[in-house]
C-alpha cells in the first residue's frame, strides 16, 4: 500500500467492517463508532498484514479518533 489515500481508505473500510452504524470519518471518535479494545487489536493485526506497519499497545492507548489511527499508520510507515 503506497499512497496516503490507500491508507485512509483501508483504515476507514476496515473500521466500517467492524459493524459500526455511525459515519466513519477522520473526525469520528472510536467511542462514537463503538470500537473496543478487541476491535483495535484486530485493526492493528490487519494494518500489520496489509500495510506492513506495527501498531504497538502504547500507540493504541493514545488513539482516540479515526484520524489518529490514520496519522499513526502514516507516521510509522515513513
Amino acid at each position: 500500500m503506497s499512497t496516503t489515500t490507500d491508507i485512509d481508505t483501508f483504515v476507514i473500510t476496515t473500521l466500517q467492517s467492524f459493524g459500526t452504524e455511525a459515519d466513519v470519518t477522520a473526525d469520528a471518535t472510536l467511542e462514537e463508532l463503538d470500537i473496543d479494545s478487541l476491535d483495535l487489536a484486530e485493526l492493528a493485526q490487519l494494518v500489520e498484514e496489509e500495510v506492513g506497519v506495527t501498531l504497538e499497545s502504547k500507540d493504541l492507548k493514545e488513539i482516540k479518533t479515526v484520524g489518529d489511527v490514520i496519522a499513526t499508520v502514516k507516521a510509522r510507515q515513513a
